[in-house]
C-alpha cells in the first residue's frame, strides 16, 4: 500500500477527500490526517508519505512553509497543493519550487482519482529505476574483485587486449599511464592440507588489502593482486598526475607498513621487492619484474629491497657472462612467467568446466522455462560474468544457444511426424505457437509448416 498524508484545517475536507479515496481506490492508501502545517511537518517525519494532499492556507505554518520544510528533508516525496481560487497566486509560487500538481476546492472526485493514479504510476516508475540502480551497483560490486583480479594478470603477463584492458581500467577508474609494483614473496608452507593451505593464504590476501586500503586511502590508485605461489604483487597507479618522486615514496612507505603489518598480525617475515616507477603497461611489466627479482635479492625474511637501488645490467650486457646476480634475475622472471601462466592454464581449464557444467544443465532443462539467471545461480556465478564467460567459451549468447537446441529439437519431432506443430512447439520450451513459428522462421528461413512441406 501507499501511504497519503491530508494536510487541511477543515476536518470536513479531510474526511471527504478520504471518502472519496477509499471509496473509489480501495486498498491502495493508508491514510492519515494533519489539521495545520506544524502538525503536517511531524507526521511527514513519522509516516513518511509517498503523497502528501497540502492545503495552502491553515492556521500558523501554512501550506507554502511546511512544503519548504519537508521538501528540504523528503525530496520523494510527491506533493499536491489545494487552493481555493482566491489563493491561486499561491499556488503558482509552489508551482515555480517545484511542485507540479494541484487541486482546485471544490474538486471532483475523478480529478483527485486520476490525479493520485498519475503520482501512484511516477512512484511505481521512481521504484523501478531505484531497483535498477542498486541492482546494477550490485552487479558492479560482484564485478570488482574480478576486474581486480584480472588488471593484475594484464600487468604480469604479455597477454593484452587493448580494448579488455581500457574496459577494466574505466570499471575500476584507474589510470594505467604510469605506475610500479610491490612485491612479496613469502616462506612456502611444505605440504598441510590443501584446504588450510587456502585458508592460509586467504588471511595473508586479507591483511595485504586491508594494510594497502588503510595506507593509500585515496592518494593513488592501486590493484591488489591474488596469490601467484608465494608471491603477492600492489600495483600503484598514477592518480591526478601524480610525480615519479612521489609515487616511488608511496610505494617505499608501503612497503614497510607490509613488512610490519604480515609480522605483527600474521606472523610472517615477507620479503618486499619495488620495482621503478614506469610509463604504460609494458613499464608496469617491467616493474614488476624488477619486484619479483628484488624480493629475493638479499636472501633475508622481512628484508625490503628497492630494484632502482641494485646494479643490474641489462640482458644484452650479460650475454655470455656467468654473473650470478643476474643469473638470479632473470631465472626468477622465467619462474613468474611460468608460474603466471600456469594460473591462466588452470582459470581456463576451470572455468570450461564451469560452462560445460552449465551446457549440461540446458540441455537437460531447455525443454522448460530456463532464464539465464537459473543457470548461472546453478553453476555459482554471478549472472553478468557468466553471460560473458558463455559467450567466450561457447561463441554464442545464452539465448541464442537455448534457441539453436529448441529448434534443433524441434525439427527431429516434425520429421518424426507423430506430432501436430503446437505439441511439438510446447514440447520444445514455448508457450506460443505464433511466437514459436517467428523463432523458427528466422532460425531456419522458413515456417514449421513450409518446414514439413519440405520433408
Amino acid at each position: 500500500m501507499y501511504r497519503l498524508l491530508i494536510a487541511d484545517d477543515e476536518a470536513l475536507e479531510r474526511e471527504g477527500i478520504e471518502w472519496i479515496v477509499t471509496r473509489m481506490m480501495p486498498n491502495t492508501f493508508e491514510i492519515v490526517h494533519a489539521e495545520n502545517g506544524r502538525i503536517a511537518i511531524q507526521k511527514a517525519y513519522e509516516f513518511r508519505p509517498h503523497i502528501i494532499l497540502m492545503d495552502i492556507k491553515m492556521p500558523g505554518i501554512q501550506g507554502l512553509e511546511a512544503l519548504k520544510e519537508i521538501q528540504a528533508h523528503h525530496p520523494q516525496v510527491k506533493m499536491i497543493l489545494v487552493t481555493a481560487y482566491e489563493y491561486f497566486e499561491y499556488a503558482k509560487e509552489a508551482l515555480s519550487m517545484g511542485v507540479k500538481e494541484y487541486l482546485v476546492k471544490p474538486a471532483k472526485r475523478d480529478h483527485i482519482v486520476e490525479l493520485l493514479q498519475r503520482l501512484i504510476a511516477e512512484i511505481d516508475q521512481d521504484r523501478k529505476q531505484r531497483d535498477e540502480a542498486f541492482a546494477m551497483r550490485d552487479k558492479l560490486f560482484q564485478l570488482l574483485p574480478l576486474a581486480e583480479t584480472e588488471m593484475a594478470l594484464v600487468f604480469m603477463t604479455d597477454q593484452v587486449n587493448e580494448t579488455e584492458v581500457g574496459q577494466l581500467a574505466d570499471i575500476l577508474e584507474l589510470s594505467i599511464a604510469k605506475g610500479c609494483a610491490i612485491v612479496l614473496a613469502f616462506r612456502e608452507m611444505g605440504h598441510p592440507p590443501q584446504k588450510e593451505l587456502s585458508i592460509e593464504k586467504k588471511k595473508i590476501y586479507e591483511t595485504v588489502k586491508n594494510a594497502a586500503k588503510a595506507y593509500i586511502k585515496d592518494r593513488v590508485g592501486y590493484v591488489v593482486s591474488s596469490m601467484v605461489h608465494w608471491h603477492m604483487v600492489i600495483f600503484l597507479l598514477e592518480k591526478d598526475s601524480i610525480r615519479d618522486e612521489v609515487l616511488r615514496e608511496e610505494a617505499l612507505g608501503l612497503g614497510k607498513k607490509l613488512v610490519e603489518d604480515l609480522f605483527e598480525h600474521r606472523g610472517i617475515d615477507a620479503t618486499v621487492g619495488i620495482g621503478t616507477v614506469r610509463m604504460d603497461i609494458e613499464g608496469i611489466r617491467r616493474s614488476y619484474f624488477e619486484g619479483v627479482f628484488a624480493s629475493t635479492y638479499h636472501k633475508e625474511w622481512g628484508s625490503l629491497c628497492h630494484f632502482e637501488d641494485l646494479t643490474i645490467p641489462s640482458e644484452e650486457e650479460t650475454e655470455g657472462t656467468d654473473d650470478p646476480s643476474t643469473t638470479d634475475y632473470f631465472a626468477e622472471r622465467t619462474y613468474v612467467e611460468l608460474a603466471i601462466k600456469g594460473i591462466r592454464e588452470e582459470r581456463e581449464q576451470r572455468t570450461w568446466s564451469v560452462i560445460d557444467h552449465a551446457i549440461t544443465f540446458i540441455q537437460e532443462k531447455f525443454r522448460e522455462e530456463l532464464s539465464l539467471e537459473e543457470v548461472a545461480e546453478h553453476v555459482h556465478l554471478n549472472p553478468h560474468y557468466f553471460s560473458k564467460v558463455f559467450k567466450q567459451e561457447t561463441g554464442e549468447t545464452y539465448i541464442d544457444y537455448v534457441t539453436r537446441l529448441r529448434i534443433d529439437e524441434a525439427k527431429e519431432l516434425i520429421k518424426d511426424g507423430q506430432l501436430s506443430l503446437k505439441e511439438v512447439c510446447y514440447l520444445v520450451g514455448y508457450k506460443d505457437p505464433n511466437y514459436f513459428s517467428r523463432v523458427f522462421k528466422k532460425v531456419e528461413g522458413v515456417s514449421p509448416t513450409e518446414y514439413r512441406n519440405q520433408l
